[in-house]
């Protein structure tokens, strides 16, 4: 008995050792799960971070060459440089577009190898393109300015809002953001089938900017559209804008891919994009958007909207003056399109008397209360020709009139959202655009339209999709990868008659299966941090003097403490610093204090013969990169690629004033100096912006898309100054 006393004492002892190791296993398992979860968090906070600081320095931008436009001398430097933008809508009949976009004079030479089409085009055709751009080859231009002709057609013939309906034998399939990844699109292809007449498609807008199959991803769309009408759908989305497309890439897609055409093949799709629907209704149920909705959110007014007069949704169309033989004189609005019967409705117009602080608002709402809307004057909304689809084109429908603001705001609103948590509906002070929106507003947009479910796209998310407001808001994207190789998944949904989403998720790269997850995750911080360094970098100035008020006894050496919050207050990206430490800043000294000054000696600007340039310069050059870059590209009227050395110096005229800084002649002369290596007294924009990257004393670091430039506090600087 007593050696039985003695086993079960020893097993109560193992057992309490074994219990205290479990429960120090799962703690410190706990604390590993907690770590990366913290790690994932602040890495994705700081992608999307400078993604959307990205985007409002874009809005800004623009409201300032807006401001400019309107406010300076038609005879102006400033103003000659930047007008040819907001001709949007040149006064030109359709028949005299289709002449200056003809194709029938280029000719195809006997070497090219690329697919060949004919119209009508066929389904074998628009397969073999799929295949053609697997291949990596490339569309002949003629081709290009045919397929996007018989596309402007198309599109014209199709209302705002396109209603679908699902059967017992069909579901659609809605994709999300594509923003030019072939490899995704092709993998949607592979995974659900090509579209056919038993497999509709809805592609929820931007096909195009930041990757680099843009122009090919929508010759794909276009081509299906053509051949399958009634079963391929097109949405807009805010990346389907010409001046949003100046700073991400597409605009300089297509004119290094085709550079002997490819200005008129961007005039044209400018057109395209602004008669692209708006929104897609499924079985009266379903509404597919692309951004989001607001509280004034209203389908009936935007069913009878002329979209096609925003080009771009940042800004309203001008007001037509009429002149004696009541014929519009103004070069804002199209004319002669194929509906013979509309009667243009004045628009907003821009008053003369705009303070000079009215382009640096937070967000386009802002920026349009100081616009100035003819109240008097009442809008005749006029009757569209009937849609194959749409009920709401009916020409019997009485419509109430609307103003050129309200409907701006709606369509920006639908473009730009986001939705969020709390409810409310509030500026997207973010993004710079539309609105946050909440599940209030959710709720009562659905009962007023009798609908059940919101999908829509515009936001990355890590798993494709994320369900959001009682699961009746669907976010999905299906761009995978979008930040870095691992960093997303993509999605789709399918849509069948019981409306209930099914989802399906992927990573196109090739790499990342090659990968383990927590490999895959650390490639993502590694590229995070990478770009979070080059920030860094680029406010050295402010975050020196931020260091300076800390450092009392001028030791060139700030706590861990003092170095996180000086560094919030200069970024103002709500990260957790502290933790990010040894991500950010090589060594541990034993007193855990930083030498700020070391720190910032570990980056370095490229480039041989910049020493002799003026240190503030080169950084407001890194810091505004991508804005600079879109200006350059604005002045560069033929899109040669090449600017004047005069052009070169009212570029960095403009920047100065849009950033509130002091720019020497002297400092701007020594700068295209150094550039203009060959002396030709023009400025090759490619070599300019590569001549001046942030590079890591130990790695080099990859070059950051244009989404990843700038920052808030850069953004928040333009607040309430009146000296411009």
């Amino acid at each position: 008995m007593g050696c039985g006393v003695s086993k079960s004492n020893q097993f109560h002892k193992n057992s309490g050792k074994a219990i205290k190791s479990a429960v120090l296993i799962q703690r410190w398992y706990r604390q590993f799960v907690a770590r990366k979860e913290m790690r994932r968090r602040y890495t994705w906070h700081i992608f999307q971070s400078i993604e959307y600081s990205g985007e409002q320095a874009q809005i800004k931008l623009y409201n300032f060459l807006g401001y400019l436009m309107d406010n300076f001398t038609p005879a102006s430097n400033e103003r000659n440089l930047i007008s040819h933008i907001f001709r949007e809508n040149e006064v030109c009949r359709d028949a005299e577009w289709e002449r200056y976009f003809c194709y029938k004079n280029i000719e195809v030479p006997d070497l090219y190898s690329g697919p060949h089409l004919t119209f009508p085009l066929t389904v074998e055709q628009a397969v073999g393109l799929v295949e053609a751009f697997r291949n990596k080859k490339q569309l002949h231009s003629r081709y290009v300015l045919q397929l996007l002709l018989e596309t402007w057609k198309q599109l014209r013939l199709l209302p705002n809002i396109n209603r679908i309906s699902t059967c017992h034998s069909k579901e659609i399939t809605i994709c999300g953001d594509l923003h030019g990844q072939l490899e995704d699109l092709l993998l949607i292809f592979y995974k659900n089938d090509m579209p056919s007449l038993e497999k509709p498609y809805l592609f929820n807008g931007d096909f195009v900017d930041r990757g680099k199959d843009s122009i090919e991803i929508l010759i794909i769309l276009f081509s299906f559209l053509l051949v399958y009408p009634s079963e391929v759908y097109l949405n807009r989305g805010n990346h389907e804008d010409h001046i949003v497309n100046l700073r991400y890439g597409f605009t300089k897609e297509v004119l290094s891919k085709y550079r002997m055409h490819g200005k008129r093949i961007l005039k044209l799709l400018q057109k395209i994009f602004s008669w692209l629907p708006l929104a897609t209704v499924i079985d009266q149920k379903v509404l597919v958007i692309h951004g989001g909705i607001s509280n004034t959110t209203d389908l009936s007014v935007l069913a009878r909207v002329d979209r096609h007069n925003y080009n771009s949704a940042l800004r309203p169309p001008k007001k037509r003056h009429q002149s004696v033989a009541g014929e519009s004189i103004d070069s804002d609005e199209e004319a002669g399109s194929t509906n013979k019967v509309i009667q243009r409705r004045p628009s907003l117009t821009f008053p003369r008397t705009l303070t000079k602080d009215c382009f640096q608002n937070r967000s386009l709402q802002d920026f349009s209360d100081r616009l100035r809307a003819n109240t008097v004057e009442e809008v005749e909304i006029h009757k569209r020709l009937p849609g194959p689809l749409g009920p709401e084109n009916d020409t019997s429908q009485s419509c109430e009139s609307i103003s050129s603001e309200d409907e701006w705001k709606q369509i920006l609103d639908l473009l730009w959202s986001d939705p969020m948590a709390q409810d409310g509906c509030v500026p997207n002070e973010v993004r710079g655009g539309g609105c946050y929106w909440g599940p209030d507003v959710t709720e009562d947009f659905l009962n007023r339209h009798n609908l059940q479910l919101i999908i829509r796209s515009h936001e990355c998310k890590q798993e494709g999709y994320e369900f959001c407001h009682n699961r009746k808001v669907l976010t999905l994207f299906s761009a995978s990868n979008y930040y870095d190789v691992g960093s997303n998944r993509g999605a789709y949904v399918k849509l069948g008659p019981d409306l209930v989403p099914y989802l399906v998720q992927y990573q196109a790269s090739s790499m990342i299966r090659e990968l383990s997850v927590r490999q895959s995750a650390g490639r993502s911080e590694r590229s995070a941090n990478k770009v979070l360094r080059e920030q860094l970098f680029a406010h050295k100035s402010d975050l020196i003097c931020a260091f300076k008020k800390l450092d009392s006894e001028n030791k060139g050496r700030v706590s861990l403490a003092d170095w996180a919050s000086a560094v919030e207050s200069v970024m103002r990206l709500g990260l957790p610093w502290r933790i990010m430490r040894s991500q950010l800043v090589t060594g541990r000294p034993a007193d855990s204090s930083i030498d700020y000054y070391e720190w910032f000696n570990e980056l370095a600007i490229k480039g041989a013969n910049a020493d002799h340039i003026d240190q503030s310069l080169l950084e407001t050059l890194y810091r505004h990169r991508s804005t600079l870059e879109t200006i350059f590209r604005i002045v560069d009227t033929d899109n040669s690629g090449f600017i004047t050395m005069e052009d070169f110096r009212q570029t960095w005229k403009l920047l100065s004033v849009y950033l509130k800084m002091e720019i020497t002649e002297e400092a701007i002369s020594d700068l295209a100096v150094t550039i203009d290596s060959n002396q030709d007294g023009s400025i090759d924009i490619e070599e300019f912006m590569e001549a001046f990257r942030l590079t890591d004393k130990k790695s080099r670091l990859e070059r950051g898309r244009s989404m990843f430039m700038g920052t808030a506090t850069d953004l928040t600087k333009l607040e309430g100054d009146p000296n411009i």
